[in-house]
């Protein structure tokens, strides 16, 4: 045995990250430790760690030296003396999403509505989000890490580590189908439907029981892979060929559709959130969580005598996340689509190397991405 782990830690900004030997942690009381065995690889984190101090300094990222890596799975090591219904031995993907645990948010149960929330391994929504980022100083590209048990998300056998890896992403969709009352008997459009976050809104929305999906996008041939998952339940159109809205009420009798998840990024054109909003019925929502940037005219006058909605999710839960293992243990909500490519964290080179081109590539292409990790050395993926 062995007191140290890898971990990629990068030291500085827009360089790539060293492999280094660390102190595998301990627990503190309430908290655990977790061998991480699978972490997803967030198709935009080179601009993140690029741009983010320019785009974004209210989301401040961690001091530097840092280890990332946002989305982990794996199995529990040890556990505080305060630790309860956590043992050793379960498997487990670790919700990132780190509160206060003390203010009206928190006690609510709204941990994403704090104002100290803060994604380990990643970037915190504001600035005492360092207080955070050194109690769990650790994200998933290291061997271990530690995380509060409050934020952990039981997954079953039948639930592999690399589609585990992957619940940031489905998680967010989830959360925002739940937040507009997705379930069975209404409609959905999903604008991005072949990007990573738009793939994952209609898993769930299948899992959910959604009647109809509609999903849009630019590329043809991802759209087709798409809709050929459940062809009586998803239609799909690509943009450019004819307006939105149209395509879509004559297939809805004219009346549209109950719920707008807009999953596209933050280069998308305000059109697109425009276009998506007029397919809406009367008393329809929308959820924003691709992060588009651009600022849309919005004809709120209209939107008032139709009783729209118009929605921003941030993340999810650790209970929403549970109840998506859930489904997926159950086999209600299918991961098997989902392809996963790896390679090991040892492979630091690679790692440097394509992490250019994540930067550089657009969302849709990206759709099958997924990191893991093997049973002694993690293991990351394009």
């Amino acid at each position: 045995m062995t007191d140290t782990m890898l971990a990629a830690r990068l030291h500085e900004i827009d360089q790539p990250m060293q492999l280094e030997q660390l102190p595998i942690p301990t627990p503190r009381a309430t908290d655990v430790v977790v061998q991480v065995k699978a972490c997803n690889i967030v198709p935009n984190l080179r601009n993140v760690l690029a741009t983010y101090a320019e785009w974004f300094p209210y989301l401040p990222l961690p001091q530097l030296p840092a280890v990332f890596g946002l989305d982990s799975s794996g199995v529990v090591t040890a556990v505080g003396e305060q630790v309860t219904d956590v043992a050793v031995g379960d498997r487990v993907y670790v919700n990132p999403g780190l509160s206060c645990g003390a203010c009206r948010a928190c006690r609510n149960g709204i941990d994403q509505n704090c104002d100290k929330y803060t994604f380990m391994g990643y970037f915190a929504f504001g600035p005492e989000g360092q207080k955070l980022f050194d109690a769990y100083p650790y994200g998933g590209l290291s061997e271990y890490l530690t995380a509060p048990q409050r934020n952990l998300v039981k997954i079953a056998d039948s639930v592999s580590f690399e589609e585990a890896a992957r619940f940031g992403y489905l998680g967010t969709a989830f959360s925002a189908l739940r937040k507009a009352g997705a379930g069975p008997g209404t409609t959905v459009l999903i604008d991005g439907i072949s990007g990573t976050l738009g793939l994952g809104a209609c898993l769930n929305a299948l899992a959910l029981g959604v009647g109809k999906i509609y999903g849009t996008g630019r590329n043809a041939e991802l759209l087709e892979d798409v809709r050929a998952i459940a062809p009586d339940r998803i239609e799909v159109h690509a943009l450019g060929d004819g307006e939105v809205n149209e395509w879509l009420r004559g297939r809805t009798g004219g009346d549209g559709v109950d719920i707008v998840i807009s999953s596209v990024g933050p280069g998308a054109p305000a059109e697109s959130i425009v276009d998506a909003l007029a397919t809406l019925r009367r008393g329809g929502t929308a959820v924003d969580i691709g992060g588009m940037m651009e600022r849309p005219a919005l004809d709120l006058f209209s939107m008032m005598c139709s009783q729209i909605s118009v929605l921003g999710s941030l993340w999810f839960s650790t209970a929403e996340a549970q109840d998506m293992a859930d489904l997926a243990a159950a086999g209600v909500l299918d991961l098997s689509v989902l392809e996963h490519h790896t390679f090991p964290l040892e492979k630091d080179d690679h790692f440097a190397r394509h992490g250019a081109e994540v930067g550089a590539r657009s969302a849709d292409e990206y759709a099958d991405l997924a990191a893991t990790t093997g049973p002694a050395r993690p293991y990351l993926a394009f």
